[in-house]
C-alpha cells in the first residue's frame, strides 16, 4: 500500500476515534449528544485532511504513520481538555490550527534539512538565547513558581520549547563534524578510555546551562530534557558509553548540589518522596493524581463519568492521570503504546536515512519527544519527581504543540528525502 493511501486511512480512523471519544464524554456528562458533534467531526476531518494534503503535495514518499499517530494523540488530548475546561479547549483548537500551519510552513521552508548543518553555530547561539530569554527583566514572567514564560501582549509563550528543536539541529551538525575526534581514545581515566578533554566542551556547556535553568528559572523539566538530549545524541553519534557515564555523573553531581543549596529543588524532591505527609497542600496534586489512577482501575470509570477536575492543573501537568481515571489501565496503556509506535517510527526514519546529519537529527528529535513523554508520565506515576513538562501532542499548551508539529514536519521531510534517495 502506498504511504499516502495508508496515511489517509489511518487519519480517518484517528478522526473517528476522536469524535467517538468526544461523543461518549458528552453522553457521560449530559446523557445526550452535543449539538456540535457534526461540526466537530467536520473540523477534525478538515484539519487532518489539510495536513494530509500538505504531506501529499510536499513530501509524498514520507512515512505514512507519523501524522496519524500525532493526530490521534492530539485528538484524544483535545477531548480530555474539552471535558475539563471548555475555554481551554477553544484555545487548544486554535493552537492545533496554528501548529498544523507551522507543520506546513516547515515543510515549505525546509526543503533540504541538510542545509541546517551549515548554520550549526548560529543555531547554538539562538538555542541558548531562547532558553535563557525568560530571565530578562520585563519579558520573562513567573507562573506557578517557574520563570519559563514570555509575556507578549495577551499571550504567554515558552521559548524553551523551540530552543530544544534548535539545539537538536546544532548538536546534529556539531557531532557529525567532530565525530572522529570524539571517538578517539588517547586518554585513560580509571577504566575509561577518553578523547582529549577539550572535546567535552559541548557537554560541559550543556551541564552549565542545565544548572542555570534549574537555579534561575526553577524549571527542572527543561533542564533534564536539555541535558538528556546532549548525552543521548553524543552516544548516538559515537557509540561511546563513556559519554553516557560521564554525563550521568555530571548531572547527578549538579542535581545533588542544587538539592543541597536550593529550597525549591528540595521541596520538589520531598513532595515526590513523601506526598502523603502533606496531602492537602504541597502533596495535593500528586495525591489526587494517585487517587484518580486508582479509581480508574483496569477499564476506567468511563468517559465523562470520573472526577478528573479535582486534580490541580489537569489539562497541562496531569492530563495522563485524567486519561487513566476515565479510561483505566487499558486506555492509559493505549496512549503509551501510541507513543512507543511514534518513537519506533521516528527511529525507523533515522535508520533509513542515508545522510549522517539527517540520521542523527531524526534520532535526536525522536529521543527528545520520547524522553519528554517518559519524564511526565514517570512524574505522575512517582517514578521520577514531577517536573511539569507537557505530554507531547496531548497536554494543553500552544508553545509545546507548535514545537511538536515542527518536529513532526522535520521527521516527515527526512523520511521523504531518504525514500527518494533509495528510489533514485
Amino acid at each position: 500500500m502506498r504511504p499516502r493511501t495508508a496515511e489517509l486511512g489511518l487519519l480517518v480512523m484517528a478522526s473517528l476515534i476522536t469524535v467517538s471519544a468526544y461523543g461518549l464524554t458528552s453522553l457521560g456528562r449530559a446523557a445526550s449528544l452535543p449539538a456540535n458533534i457534526v461540526p466537530f467531526l467536520g473540523i477534525v476531518l478538515g484539519l487532518l485532511l489539510g495536513g494530509h494534503l500538505v504531506v501529499r503535495q510536499l513530501a509524498p514518499l514520507a512515512d505514512g504513520l507519523l501524522l496519524p499517530l500525532a493526530a490521534l494523540l492530539n485528538g484524544l488530548g483535545y477531548v480530555v481538555i474539552a471535558r475539563l475546561d471548555p475555554d481551554l479547549a477553544a484555545s487548544q483548537s486554535a493552537w492545533t490550527f496554528i501548529g498544523l500551519c507551522g507543520f506546513a510552513v516547515t515543510l515549505i521552508a525546509v526543503k533540504d534539512v541538510r542545509r541546517l548543518e551549515s548554520y550549526r553555530y548560529s543555531l547554538a547561539l539562538l538555542g541558548v538565547v531562547l532558553l535563557l530569554l525568560p530571565l530578562l527583566p520585563g519579558l520573562g514572567v513567573n507562573i506557578n513558581g517557574a520563570r519559563i514564560w514570555l509575556r507578549v501582549g495577551p499571550f504567554s509563550i515558552q521559548p524553551g520549547e523551540f530552543a530544544k528543536v534548535v539545539l537538536a539541529a546544532f548538536l546534529a551538525g556539531y557531532l557529525v563534524d567532530k565525530r572522529e575526534l570524539l571517538m578517539l581514545s588517547n586518554r585513560r581515566v580509571g577504566p575509561l578510555h577518553l578523547p582529549d578533554f577539550k572535546y567535552f566542551g559541548p557537554l560541559l556547556l550543556a551541564w552549565g546551562v542545565a544548572l542555570v535553568v534549574i537555579v534561575a528559572e526553577r524549571d527542572l523539566g527543561s533542564s533534564l530534557l536539555f541535558f538528556a538530549l546532549f548525552v543521548v545524541m553524543l552516544y548516538l553519534s559515537t557509540g561511546r558509553t563513556a559519554y553516557v557515564l560521564t554525563g550521568l555523573t555530571m548531572f547527578g553531581g549538579g542535581a545533588y548540589l542544587a538539592f543541597r543549596n536550593f529550597s525549591h529543588v528540595q521541596r520538589r524532591v520531598d513532595i515526590w518522596l513523601h506526598p502523603f505527609d502533606d496531602p492537602k497542600n504541597a502533596g495535593f496534586q500528586i495525591v489526587e493524581a494517585s487517587f484518580a489512577l486508582a479509581d480508574g482501575g483496569i477499564t476506567g470509570t468511563g468517559l465523562g463519568l470520573g472526577t478528573p477536575g479535582k486534580i490541580p492543573y489537569a489539562p497541562t501537568d496531569m492530563i495522563f492521570a485524567a486519561i487513566g481515571e476515565e479510561t483505566g489501565l487499558l486506555g492509559a496503556s493505549a496512549v503509551l503504546i501510541t507513543f512507543i509506535l511514534f518513537a519506533a517510527t521516528g527511529f525507523r526514519v533515522a535508520s533509513q536515512s542515508t545522510d549522517d546529519f539527517e540520521k542523527l537529527l531524526a534520532a535526536g528529535l525522536t529521543a527528545l519527544l520520547s524522553f519528554q513523554a517518559f519524564v511526565i508520565v514517570g512524574g505522575i506515576l512517582r517514578v521520577l519527581p514531577l517536573t511539569g513538562v507537557t505530554l507531547p501532542f496531548v497536554s494543553y499548551g500552544g508553545s509545546s504543540l507548535i514545537a511538536n508539529y515542527v518536529i513532526l514536519a522535520l521527521l516527515v521531510r527526512i523520511s521523504d528525502r531518504s525514500r527518494r534517495a533509495v528510489a533514485s
